[in-house]
């Protein structure tokens, strides 16, 4: 049997760490105890260290970033997750055959009104019909088979609420197990339903469409807030490139989706030309709608390259910049992404935008310089050229962690 490993998420924890780091080793004997910092301002990771601890030092925060970091370091084989103030005996997670084993506290511990915890119980239930004791009880264990599914993990604090969906959607065994715990519950007080606020935002996003990133942070997609608006066309656009996000496959470029057929790629190649021709009534406006939403699609490779673009045309064509500034501090900072829903409906937008402005023959030298980029982006990516062209590169970078 592989060997098992406990992962621990901590921060600002070197008053309870090193404990908790001597009653798992006293427990498990043999297993690999991991601890992952991330960014603590006290003495944490020394503590943990001194304990006997492996230890993974991160410059960000974030629970579910924090675990996902420490199982690439792991060895393979099953994981025993754990919270770093933990007391009591975990040893009941390891017995059964069920995939992931969440321990279910036999005593009340939280300071709060629930809300969090209700919440969570009812995304886990909408998703997959499974009622959850206890959705987000950070002490689990996960099977080769789970790990390999629910790896990598929801940002923040909506990474166990995930992990029950991604499971449970698996057709993986979950199994909720009477465990007698106690950890250190937040207060009544600001810092208290701050936490809790933070909990249930990161349940709601992790409860919706994730994607993976180009460095492999698994993030919430909100682009299709773009198509929350009166515009119909520019809402079905966001639908359109939202199923995209959803169910698309591997396939990347229009000469790949062609090829494969029946893709949502495909989908987009005619859905979102023919939502243009019908609220432009024209070829022209068609072609450059549908141009615009699929060249700043290209443009989202990188973290806030795509919401740069946009704002720099937006300016220009009077276009709306609320949402777009709104979200760029998130985008930059790898706490959300726009995805296909977002990036196609900003372009689309950008497009209707450009069909009211431009007219006759300037619409058709517009058209032409827009299918001229998407032409360039298909035979050579666009993210490249922009990071070879100095002064565009050193733009593309700015704000990026």
């Amino acid at each position: 049997m592989a060997e098992l490993t406990v992962l621990i998420a901590a921060r600002n924890e070197a008053e309870r760490i090193a404990e908790t780091v001597r009653a798992l080793r006293a427990e498990f004997g043999d297993a690999e105890i991991l601890v992952v910092d991330g960014a603590s301002t006290d003495g944490t990771a020394s503590a943990a260290e001194e304990a006997g601890a492996v230890v993974l030092r991160l410059e960000e925060r974030g629970k579910g970033e924090a675990l996902t970091a420490g199982e690439r370091m792991a060895a393979s084989g099953p994981l025993l997750l754990c919270d770093a103030d933990l007391r009591g005996s975990l040893a009941s997670l390891s017995e059964g055959d069920a995939d992931l084993r969440v321990a279910a506290f036999t005593r009340p511990v939280g300071g709060g009104f629930g809300i969090a915890k209700r919440v969570a119980r009812e995304l886990i239930r909408l998703r997959t019909g499974f009622a959850a004791r206890e959705p987000l009880s950070g002490q689990r264990r996960l099977s080769e088979r789970a790990r390999a599914r629910c790896f990598p993990l929801a940002p923040g604090f909506g990474c166990e609420v995930r992990m029950t969906i991604d499971a449970l959607r698996a057709g993986l065994i979950v199994e909720e197990v009477d465990v007698d715990l106690d950890h250190r519950a937040t207060g009544r007080d600001a810092a208290g339903f701050a936490h809790r606020g933070r909990q249930l935002l990161d349940a709601l996003l992790a409860a919706g469409p994730l994607a993976v990133n180009y460095r492999g942070k698994r993030l919430p997609l909100v682009g299709w807030l773009a198509g929350v608006r009166p515009d119909t066309a520019v809402g079905a656009v966001a639908a359109i490139g939202l199923a995209d996000d959803v169910w698309s496959g591997e396939e990347r470029g229009i000469r790949a989706h062609l090829t494969a057929g029946g893709t949502t790629g495909v989908l987009k190649l005619v859905g979102i030309p023919l939502v243009a021709l019908l609220r432009t009534r024209s070829l022209s406006g068609a072609l450059l709608v549908a141009g615009s939403a699929n060249l700043l699609n290209q443009l989202d490779t990188k973290p806030g390259r795509a919401l740069k673009a946009y704002i720099a045309a937006a300016f220009a064509l009077d276009a709306p910049l609320g949402l777009a500034v709104l979200l760029l501090p998130y985008d930059l900072r790898e706490r959300v992404m726009l995805g296909d829903a977002g990036s196609n409906a900003l372009g689309a937008l950008l497009g209707f935008k450009s069909v009211d402005r431009i007219r006759g023959w300037g619409r058709w030298a517009a058209v032409a310089g827009v299918v001229a980029l998407n032409i360039a982006g298909e035979r050579r990516s666009l993210g490249e050229l922009i990071e070879r062209t100095p002064g565009l590169s050193q733009l593309d970078r700015m704000g990026r962690t």
